[in-house]
């Protein structure tokens, strides 16, 4: 064999090799490091306003920056970043590998998570990992705390045969759970050593299910904030009084009712929705095949006495997949005002207030939504009540993702049938990813590979959140092969 032959065979991945590399990082020091990560409540300053004093950010992001530093990736550069009063940043860069390429591979993931949220099995918690059936139970390390792991180990797994690839950057933030409102001056920041973006990989989203790869396409919108009625300055008795006083309840329901409609749920005001481009809904309908029932039947629908369950907005799997991707939708995340059933007395409350968290269809402008909401809700309040809205700071705008590139979606199909014995699927997320959009914008050439381990029943956000290690890793392993094809 000449020298030749034997530098045109290096550049081959084999894929066999690759898969083995990926299970024994994962087995050996990946699951070992994401149960340590899981029992640190390093919560989004949202959730915990003190984290900076509290050290559970620092601890997390210390962490993973030390584990990555050790892996053996060529040329491998790592800081952590830190602007004054903000979540830090770990950002690391990888000069490329393959001659004549000039384009930058971003692999985007964070390490903040969700508050812990009540309702978790009794051996389960969210600061308490287990391995159970291949599922590493246990806050963040679905969503997504593994992102940075297995992006330096697909890096790691090339190099390890020699397969060239592009130059490839990291971008690990501590703020997205929070809206990413301390992402945007890193980028700013970075935004010189980014240098020419040509695709974007984030682990950060979900799949419609464990058996293929699926690619998301969209993902929405979010305004959250607090409404508050307020119609008295102390409580009174409701025997002396109701009928008197408006009740501050009724005044929330009935803003509510400028809002959404109570029998549907449909979102009425229309600054609020955008129009379905015709290739999403193809997706969706293709999405819906596959999935059938299971896109609503996944839920942990509550039983009713006759032990029937709770029925899903839409039975129709297409419907329901456009509801919760493309469609804008209402949910009350919070209340106060509100004493507990145990303390609650016969008394005529001075205020309600909920959090709303409004999801926003991908292509309606954030912050014009939210001048559109607290117009809505502030403007003529029944009964002179006192109404204010206040805007939860981070505030995003949705993402539609742009064409695929013919490379791209080759490589994903490829690496889809290699891995999982299945083509690549197409979907639309419900929940935002901030940074998604913002590198659109300033990278408008870029391509995109958004994709995660969020699937069925792994519930993010609420309780028993897993981490799906079987389909975790064949994931690792079709990131790899899909950056060993980019130009």
């Amino acid at each position: 064999m000449t020298t030749a032959d034997t530098a045109e065979q290096s550049l081959v991945l084999d894929t066999a090799a690759l898969r083995d590399y990926v299970e024994r990082k994962w087995n050996d020091e990946i699951v070992p490091a994401l149960i340590d990560y899981i029992q640190v409540p390093a919560k989004s300053p949202a959730f915990d306003p003190d984290w900076e004093k509290h050290g559970f950010l620092e601890r997390v992001i210390t962490d993973a920056a030390r584990w990555a530093e050790q892996q053996p990736v060529r040329g491998l550069k790592l800081e952590v970043v830190r602007l004054p009063g903000r979540t830090p940043v770990i950002f690391f860069e990888v000069p490329a590998t393959r001659s004549g390429s000039d384009e930058t591979i971003v692999l985007y993931g964070h390490l903040d998570k969700q508050p812990e949220f009540d309702g978790w099995r009794r051996d389960l918690g969210p600061w308490t990992p287990k391995m159970e059936d291949g599922k590493l139970y246990g806050r963040g390390g679905a969503d997504d705390g593994y992102a940075i792991y297995a992006s330096v180990t697909a890096l790691a797994a090339l190099d390890a045969q020699g397969v060239e690839r592009p130059r490839c950057v990291g971008l690990i933030e501590t703020c997205e759970e929070s809206g990413s409102f301390d992402l945007l001056p890193y980028v700013d920041a970075l935004r010189e050593r980014l240098g020419r973006v040509g695709l974007v990989v984030c682990l950060d989203s979900g799949a419609g299910n464990y058996e293929q790869m699926w690619l998301t396409t969209s993902l929405r919108g979010l305004v959250a904030g607090d409404l508050e009625v307020q119609v008295l300055d102390e409580g009174v008795h409701s025997g002396s009084y109701g009928g008197i006083a408006p009740s501050s309840f009724r005044v929330m329901r009935q803003l509510f009712e400028r809002l959404e409609d109570a029998s549907t749920g449909n979102v009425l005001p229309r600054g609020f929705h955008c129009p379905i481009p015709a290739d999403r809904l193809r997706e969706m309908e293709a999405a819906a095949h596959i999935l059938g029932d299971e896109v609503w039947k996944k839920t942990p629908w509550a039983c009713g006495q006759d032990g029937g369950s709770v029925l899903p907005t839409t039975l129709d799997p297409k419907e329901a997949l456009l509801n919760s991707t493309w469609r804008p939708s209402l949910s009350v995340t919070g209340a106060a005002g509100l004493p507990s059933l145990a303390d609650a007395g016969n008394v005529l409350r001075p205020r309600t207030a909920f959090k709303l968290s409004l999801r926003l269809p991908p292509m309606v402008e954030a912050t014009r939504a939210v001048a559109e909401l607290k117009a809505l809700l502030e403007l003529d309040p029944p009964y002179n009540a006192k109404v204010t809205f206040n805007p939860a700071s981070g505030a995003a705008s949705g993402w539609n993702a742009p064409d695929l590139a013919p490379w791209l979606a080759t490589a994903l199909n490829d690496a889809s049938r290699v891995h999982y014995g299945a083509d690549c699927a197409y979907i639309g997320q419900g929940g935002t990813i901030p940074l998604m959009n913002v590198l659109q914008a300033g990278f408008p050439t870029a391509q995109f590979m958004v994709c995660g381990v969020l699937g069925p029943k792994s519930n993010a956000h609420g309780p028993n959140e897993f981490l799906h290690v079987p389909y975790a890793k064949k994931l690792t392993a079709a990131v790899a092969q899909v950056i060993s094809k980019a130009p």
